[in-house]
């Protein structure tokens, strides 16, 4: 067993950290820290873990404790990992950040996209980006692992094969998605507040949502993104819009095959012609994705579902993690969704 430690234990990422490490063979959770909630039992914020943690109490950081750790995953804002990972890199096993501190390549992006200045570009380089089903092979000896954002991973997994199989233009792409509301945080806001989300759909971040240039990183097109909330818990449901490429016939039966070959031993994708749906992942790691041609517009359709937390987080970072510490991939992950 490998001691784990999670910073940021007492937000929604954290908790459902801690909710895939009670299953995980190989991981024990010895730290977890929550600064605003420092000295609270952890079941009695979320009654949910009382069970797995009956004793466990949020603790605030202590960079001694941290290295003291195999593993230490960073559920934190974005600056505050920016800063915390220079001093946990190489002194501990594997650092996995649930932030976007590391997950640019091009740190000069950081001030237009995120509104701080990348303090730590060297470390740039060494983070891996954190989403086996198209970086597999650089994660397997990854000592630094940047996660994809929620958003980033419906997209990129519904669009990186088929633009890497020329079938799709890679310019204007279109990329309407929604998630739940868990993807603000645990922090109350008016935003996400009861009275404010209940029987309300709306779009934020037009134009200039911080995901826009990951999802290109990834799939190495040009994207128009726009996010909605939706009034759910959990999940991800992301449209995609593409022209097919010059010189080719798409069709919708042509489209879910690209999809199905370049997933067919991913465990965690599942491809058909079934329109996915965010309430059969919820709880999962799992990705559901499907694609049509529309002939009378001409536009290719790709439709992504997930849950937010789970594969689109910290699902997601366990997985990465799996794959970096040569266990099992699906170690601690669920591939059954939870229904009624």
């Amino acid at each position: 067993m490998l001691n784990v430690g999670i910073i940021g234990a007492s937000g929604f990422t954290g908790v459902e950290l801690l909710r895939l490490c009670a299953f995980h063979p190989h991981l024990n959770v010895a730290y977890a820290t929550g600064d605003s909630q420092a000295g609270t039992l952890a079941r009695s914020l979320y009654p949910s873990l009382a069970a797995n943690y009956p004793n466990l109490v949020f603790e605030e950081f202590s960079l001694d404790r941290a290295l003291q750790c195999d593993v230490v995953f960073l559920a934190l804002p974005h600056e505050a990992s920016l800063e915390l990972v220079p001093q946990l890199y190489k002194k501990v096993r594997l650092v996995v950040d649930l932030s976007a501190a590391y997950r640019l390549k091009d740190a000069a992006l950081y001030p237009k996209w995120y509104g701080f200045e990348h303090t730590h570009p060297e470390l740039i380089e060494h983070a891996v980006y954190g989403l086996p089903e198209v970086n597999r092979e650089p994660l397997r000896s990854a000592q630094l692992i940047a996660t994809p954002g929620c958003y980033v991973t419906a997209a990129s997994l519904a669009l990186s094969p088929l633009v890497a199989a020329g079938v799709i233009q890679t310019e204007g792409i279109i990329v309407d998605a929604a998630s739940g509301v868990s993807g603000a945080g645990r922090a109350a806001k008016n935003s996400n507040s009861f009275n404010t989300v209940n029987e309300d759909f709306v779009a934020y971040g037009l134009l200039d949502h911080r995901h826009t240039p990951e999802i290109e990183q990834v799939t190495g097109a040009q994207i128009l993104f726009t996010p909605h909330l939706a009034p759910m818990n959990r999940g991800i449901f992301a449209t995609c819009y593409a022209r097919p490429a010059k010189e080719t016939s798409p069709t919708s039966a042509s489209l879910v095959a690209v999809l199905a070959r370049a997933y067919a031993k991913e465990d965690f994708v599942v491809v058909g012609q079934q329109i996915p749906s965010t309430k059969a992942t919820s709880g999962t790691n799992v990705t559901q994705l499907t694609a049509r041609f529309d002939e009378r517009t001409g536009y290719v359709v790709v439709l992504a579902a997930l849950d937010n937390l789970a594969k689109g987080a910290s699902g997601g970072a366990v997985q990465a993690a799996n794959v970096a510490l040569g266990f099992p991939e699906d170690s601690g992950l669920s591939k059954v969704g939870m229904f009624p």
